[in-house]
């Protein structure tokens, strides 16, 4: 008769799961996790989709409250930088879209964090322990980046870009910008620079995977620097070169940024060793 082992429970075991991973007592999967089905994946994909809707949904509903302060906000410096000219829209509904369009993104920045929760919640089955610890972190530092990203666009890119157009103004030529044209725009270029203000995070929790290191990062810049003009031109808004070195500038920086954070975990690693 063939004996099967039975898992040990004593400390300090080490075993080889199905998959072929030694596990050991000090950086386990969590079991219950790492066994599910593609069924109950895609269930737990259901949920974190439902849990990201309700937060948009919430966050929305603030949103609107303020929605006439949101379109001063935004709406205000750009029409005293054109001299007191105002905005053109040509469709009647378009002024009550651009309402919808400002409560909807302010709503995605409102629910932000609490979206980013959700996908934490719905990669963590997947990770060790130790990588676990990580939920609080992760949320608050894409948080926090996607809303340096959102105020450096705001702030500077945008109203730089807008300073270009009005330079083109001549005595038979005038800027007069529809007020859908401008808003999307804006919105593209905010969404745009959220997304690439989360370099630093991405660098920090792969270095804390061990997947990238700054060494690396440093020896690959050459690389890296082409690789960021090339993304600037595809994820800028316009085709002009303002407005994609507006985009490149930053995530030279960011890289800049992110090979000291990858020395600095890569200095902690080696401590704990």
């Amino acid at each position: 008769m063939a004996l099967v082992p039975f898992p040990s429970t004593s400390p300090g075991r080490q075993d080889d799961d199905e998959s072929g991973i030694l596990l050991t007592d000090a950086d386990p999967l969590d079991d219950s996790s790492s066994r599910m089905s593609f069924l109950e994946h895609l269930d737990e994909l259901r949920k974190r989709l439902i849990g990201s809707v309700y937060a948009l949904i919430g966050g929305c509903v603030i949103a609107f409250i303020f929605v006439d302060r949101l379109q001063r906000f935004i709406f205000v410096p750009l029409y005293e930088a054109l001299g007191g000219k105002q905005f053109m829209y040509t469709a009647g509904f378009e002024p009550f879209m651009l309402t919808m369009k400002i409560g909807a993104l302010a709503g995605l920045m409102i629910a932000s964090p609490l979206i980013i929760y959700q996908l934490w919640l719905f990669i963590a089955p997947g990770l060790y322990t130790h990588e676990k610890k990580f939920a609080l972190p992760f949320v608050f530092f894409c948080t926090v980046f996607f809303l340096m990203g959102s105020a450096f666009s705001h702030y500077i890119a945008f109203r730089w870009t807008w300073t270009f157009f009005l330079g083109w103004e001549t005595d038979y030529m005038e800027f007069r910008p529809s007020i859908a044209e401008a808003f999307s725009l804006y919105v593209k270029m905010l969404l745009g620079f959220a997304l690439i203000f989360q370099m630093p995070t991405v660098v920090f929790f792969l270095a804390r995977m061990g997947v990238v290191t700054a060494g690396f990062l440093a020896k690959n810049t050459k690389y890296a620097v082409l690789i960021i003009f090339v993304i600037a031109a595809v994820i800028s808004p316009g085709t002009d070169v303002v407005s994609q070195t507006l985009m490149a500038g930053p995530m030279l920086g960011l890289y800049a940024i992110s090979i000291l954070i990858a020395w600095i975990f890569a200095k902690k690693k080696t401590a704990e060793a």
